[in-house]
């Protein structure tokens, strides 16, 4: 359950600003592979009152460089 905050504890956070694009780059260049796959199979066919179970796989690889 998600409680509300008061006025009190958001003043009491804190920010920071992160480094300029310059600095998180590296020899100039910024790059992202992203891959994703979601999968599935199922087949309830010629049969009468049957089910037919899917359970789903979902896969995600980053490679940042």
């Amino acid at each position: 359950m998600r409680k509300e905050l008061t006025i009190t504890e958001l003043d009491s956070e804190l920010t920071e600003l992160l480094p300029t694009r310059e600095t998180l780059t590296f020899g100039n260049t910024n790059w992202a592979s992203i891959m994703a796959s979601n999968s599935s199979l199922a087949l309830n066919a010629a049969s009468f009152y049957s089910m037919a179970n899917s359970a789903a796989v979902q896969t995600i690889s980053v490679s940042q460089g």
